[in-house]
């Protein structure tokens, strides 16, 4: 027996240019800057000119999205010529105003720790197979300069791309040359190596040579803060412990960090720059180094004289058409940028008037309990385009330069019924934890009691869950003597 069943279904989908839209929203200022830089440069129907205007947050009018531009194989040559949308062409909105002077971000160039390491090699008196063997231990340093392959896998990797034939104690004799190199702890296979290499590399001296044993001879004790074996084990009193703990303190863990965090720019160029005056909040999208775009006129003029021209050949169709779509791409990324410059307009209009006590004051305890659904419903956006800009956007403050996600927080209530955000929760647990007697530290269940004699009530789990996102490890592992 035949049944026929009718189902409803109700789909979207993206179209590329609204994919790419979304790409360009999720983009930093300088990642931005660079993708109008490379599109300028591979068409030739866009032209930068520089113009900019100022942008009042609390002055602004309603936006509008403008609507998406839309392909037609039909060619209206009419509608490339047209100069009725030429204004919208203009990306000035929201900027600095021209009385400004254009600043532009320094970008500093860096030698990674790769080529840092082989230049050392340079001075080295190396054979031709211990310059192989070094190049391929340098190339298997991860960014924390731990040594991510085993001796094993180097042999046989030499074996398979060199066709050389080398012994693990070759490659332990050059691994030795390897890690005598800066920064000390450099190509070590594990945490203890790194640290037991670093405390030899130290001027001799009794609170060295206790940290040695501590490392060497009772890592797994060490790592486990177990004082009182160590203690035992190594026939100390505390005040010898102590100091044989406080060496190891002075080592770096992660060594190859220590060449990177010199010679990399982590400077954090904010998306936008919030001043305020007099109970008074302004914002400005940061567009310095942005140039504004527009319709090349060389096209136009193309365009004109294909329609003024008689007769057409094959030869001039390709040409218009292959005009044609770069205009539309043109176009297109035009509108994508003002609907970027939209988009982020909108959401932070939203947060800030949300978040305005907090603005206003700088006051931490005074910001609102906020999640993406919120700014969402005010600004009629999807939640997921949202989180785009939450996630990878940044505003300058008086108070400093924060991420956009630092003012969404879960919505919590206190012992008295109040809504409190999850932010001035962590604050507290912060705090608390900071403060502890370090000796006997809070553990999550003594932390939930100690936030519940301030008027919150938290499970432990609860706690365990701020206390990992805050980057504090259980009570054993912050015991210090």
């Amino acid at each position: 027996m035949l049944k026929q069943n009718l189902t409803f279904k109700l789909s979207q989908k993206l179209s590329p240019q609204q994919i790419k839209l979304m790409k360009l929203i999720q983009l930093s200022t300088l990642d931005f800057e660079q993708r109008i830089k490379n599109e300028i440069e591979e068409n030739p129907a866009l032209e930068s000119g520089i113009e900019e205007k100022a942008f009042d947050f609390e002055n602004q009018q309603d936006l509008e999205f403008p609507q998406n531009y839309s392909e037609n194989n039909d060619m209206d040559i009419e509608d490339y010529l047209s100069n009725d949308e030429t204004p919208s062409y203009k990306l000035n909105s929201f900027n600095y105003s021209s009385e400004e002077e254009e600043k532009s971000t320094p970008i500093s160039s860096h030698t990674s720790l790769h080529e840092n390491l082989k230049n050392q090699t340079t001075v080295l008196i190396l054979t031709e197979k211990e310059k192989i063997i070094s190049d391929f231990i340098i190339g298997s340093i991860d960014e924390s300069g731990y040594l991510s392959r085993s001796v094993d896998e180097l042999v046989d990797d030499i074996a398979f791309t060199q066709n050389e034939i080398i012994s693990s104690m070759e490659i332990e004799n050059v691994l030795t040359i390897i890690q005598n190199l800066e920064p000390p702890g450099i190509a070590s296979r594990n945490l203890q190596e790194c640290l037991s290499i670093q405390l030899k590399r130290k001027p001799k001296s009794d609170d060295v040579s206790i940290a040695s044993k501590i490392i060497d001879e009772g890592f797994d004790l060490f790592s486990k803060k177990h004082f009182k074996k160590m203690q035992e084990k190594f026939n100390l009193d505390q005040d010898l412990l102590k100091k044989g703990l406080n060496e190891i303190e002075k080592l770096n863990p992660k060594p190859g960090g220590s060449i990177s965090s010199f010679t990399e720019n982590n400077h954090i160029v904010p998306d936008f720059i919030l001043n305020v005056s007099e109970n008074h909040i302004s914002v400005n999208l940061n567009r310095r180094n942005a140039p504004d775009l527009h319709i090349s006129e060389n096209y136009k003029e193309m365009l004109k004289g294909y329609q003024s021209s008689k007769t057409k050949s094959k030869a001039q169709k390709d040409t218009v058409q292959f005009i044609k779509q770069k205009l539309d791409a043109a176009k297109w990324f035009i509108d994508a940028i003002t609907q970027r410059h939209q988009t982020l307009s909108l959401t932070i209009d939203a947060i800030i008037k949300f978040q305005r006590d907090y603005f206003l004051s700088g006051d931490e305890k005074k910001l609102k309990p906020m999640i993406l659904r919120d700014i969402a419903e005010k600004t009629n956006m999807d939640i997921s385009t949202v989180s785009r800009v939450a996630n990878s956007k940044y505003i300058e403050t008086p108070y400093g330069t924060f991420l956009l996600k630092k003012f969404f927080s879960e919505s919590l209530k206190n012992l008295e019924g109040d809504e409190v955000s999850s932010f001035e929760i962590k604050n507290i647990l912060e705090s608390l934890i900071e403060g502890e007697n370090k000796n006997n530290p809070f553990s999550d269940m003594a932390l939930s009691i100690e936030l519940s004699k301030r008027g919150y009530s938290l499970a432990r789990r609860t706690v365990a869950k701020y206390r990992e996102q805050l980057n504090f490890p259980v009570a054993r592992l912050r015991r210090e003597l």
